[in-house]
């Protein structure tokens, strides 16, 4: 018996080695994870089969006599000689991971296989195998919420089948006086190999998971501080800047024979081999290139005839092309080039498809982030722009009554409205302007009104001598001015009177309008700032418009402040960063 455990030993171990090789491949490891299909478990089920047929072959023969026979089994044995074998094992693995159906497939495979083997037990030999694939199938349904089972509840469970498997010679040999003696010597030899080969089988899977796992990890982490890293060059808006920008650091990031950058049409950068034939502006000819921009599928090119070079000498023979697809549309194809197919690795793989996965995302949170600031931007300068067609008209008319009764305020009253018309047409261009021309804009606006109202209305103008390097949306100022005229002193008849304040302290700028008018209303007084009242009801429009402005461009803490004051009239405040802390655009 001792001979006999040394002998299974032995020839477990050539078992485990054919059981490793089948763990490297991408069939068994689609099992692993249980991407089950129809035609996927026919492929495992003849597998597994044949590693059972494996098993048998590997077996050994006992004579009569209680010889045993080293040689491999190829052909059927003698009716006194009986095989011992490992196929139990194949078939227990078969039914743990892919389920009865193929525990029980690939049982019969292996069944078929022994009978035809011959021998003592034959019959028994044929039926133990499906018997034991349909029970361990059955019996990993009670595991369902593990990957794979671990290695000790694999060696419990690798006992029972050559249990069963001695049952059975009995029950069906009870006849043949020596089955009771060739059991006793085979029982525990066969008990300890198969429990141990099963166990150590299901340690294998656990490793291969890990490393699975671990590649999958490692190939998107890399992807991800890829991208983190491109992103700066995502933003450019040359196309050109982009594709050397991330061929650069492809090329540092990866170890890669060359990285090229193209269009739908032409190569845009390249970088490492090849550089000297592989140029910038060449076109896109090889038919891979089409169909992965067709597709819009990633595609690995597994020789150097279908990379199609035209230089004999160029030392590329194997590449990964990766589409960059932005609004539905490939925007840029990546190619990841290697001097060999075989240095293209599984990681490799999962890291270019992550990379152009996160690359595409990253483009089209840009696309939609600058289509929205454009919008945003043009609703405000169109917003800006709008000149009151009243306020137009009646400055016109005082300045046809002054021609006649005061030349001089005539042409002072036109050059201000020339001012005031071109500081408006000039706000499409700009987001944010000098604070110094903000107020020239104001100096025009309040010498016109100040004409227009002449004896009625005083308006009193304070600023800061310096006000350099401070910036401000455009026309921020007027309106609110002009929402003190039309509204808050439209019922002052005499003495009306307008305060701009602007002064700096800790850091702010802050910027107040007052009137001494009739104020807000206290039913809109609350939100008359943050939603367009209708009908331009007291001001609500030119106020509203003023305030998101400064919280667009801005940021919350410019937001408009309104208050009625106790003596009288009404208060319109803001404050923005003074100094350095903004910068010009536009």
């Amino acid at each position: 018996m001792e001979s006999l455990t040394i002998i299974l030993f032995e020839r477990l171990g050539l078992l485990l080695i054919i059981a490793f090789v089948m763990t490297r491949t991408p069939g068994f490891k689609s099992l692993l994870y249980r991407k089950y299909s129809v035609k996927m478990s026919v492929v495992h089920t003849a597998v597994f089969g044949l590693f059972g047929i494996a098993s048998t072959v590997t077996g050994i023969v006992i004579e009569e006599t209680g010889y045993v026979s080293h040689s491999l089994i190829f052909l059927p044995v003698g009716d006194s000689q009986l095989i011992v074998s490992l196929s139990l094992v194949a078939i227990v693995i078969a039914g743990l991971l892919g389920g009865p159906t193929l525990g029980l497939g690939a049982g019969v495979i292996t069944g078929i296989h022994l009978f035809f083997l011959g021998g003592v037990g034959a019959v028994a030999n044929a039926l133990v195998n499906p018997f034991t694939g349909l029970l361990a199938g059955l019996t990993a349904r009670f595991f369902s919420n593990e990957r794979v089972i671990s290695p000790l509840k694999a060696l419990f469970i690798g006992v029972f089948p050559p249990v069963l498997h001695m049952q059975l010679l009995l029950l069906m040999y009870a006849n043949n006086v020596d089955m009771v003696d060739v059991v006793n010597t085979i029982g525990i030899p066969l008990v300890l190999s198969n429990s141990t080969a099963i166990a150590i089988f299901t340690a294998m899977i656990g490793i291969v998971l890990r490393e699975q796992e671990n590649e999958a990890a490692l190939a998107s982490k890399q992807a991800l501080t890829i991208a983190k890293e491109a992103l700066p060059f995502l933003k450019k808006d040359s196309q050109l800047e982009v594709a050397n920008g991330l061929a650069d650091l492809l090329y540092s990031r990866l170890r890669l024979a060359a990285v090229s950058i193209a269009d739908y049409e032409v190569v845009l950068a390249h970088k490492g081999l090849g550089e000297e034939h592989h140029k910038m502006g060449d076109k896109i000819l090889p038919p891979f290139a089409r169909k992965v921009i067709e597709q819009k599928n990633m595609q690995v090119i597994l020789g150097k005839n279908d990379i199609m070079c035209p230089n004999k000498n160029c030392p590329l023979e194997a590449a990964i092309v990766i589409p960059i697809i932005e609004d539905n549309e490939v925007t840029y194809l990546i190619s990841f080039y290697y001097r060999k197919q075989e240095h293209i690795s599984p990681v490799d793989r999962m890291m270019a498809q992550g990379l152009g996965q996160f690359i595409s995302d990253q483009l089209n949170m840009l696309g939609a982030e600058k289509l929205k600031a454009h919008i945003r931007d043009a609703e405000l300068r169109n917003l800006q722009a709008q000149i009151n067609p009243h306020f137009l008209f009646n400055t016109l008319q005082l300045i046809a009554g002054l021609f006649r009764e005061n030349p001089a305020n005539a042409r002072h009253v036109t050059l201000q409205l020339a001012n005031y018309m071109r500081f408006n047409l000039r706000l499409v261009s700009k987001s944010l302007v000098e604070l110094k021309k903000e107020c020239e804009h104001v100096e025009a606006y309040t010498s016109i009104i100040q004409e227009r109202f002449k004896g009625r209305l005083q308006i009193k103008f304070i600023k800061p001598e310096d006000l350099s390097n401070i910036y401000i949306p455009p026309s921020t100022i007027q309106p609110l001015i002009e929402n003190s005229v039309q509204h808050g002193l439209k019922n002052i008849l005499d003495g009306a009177r307008i305060d701009i304040l602007i002064e700096r302290k800790n850091g702010q700028l802050s910027v107040s309008v007052r009137d001494n008018g009739s104020g807000f209303p206290n039913d809109i007084l609350p939100f008359v700032s943050h939603q367009p009242l209708a009908s331009d009801h007291n001001g609500g429009t030119g106020i509203y418009n003023v305030n998101q402005r400064l919280v667009q461009l801005l940021g919350e803490s410019a937001r408009l402040h309104i208050r009625n004051l106790t003596s009288g009239g009404s208060e319109v405040k803001f404050s923005i960063p003074d100094s350095s802390h903004i910068k010009k655009s536009g």
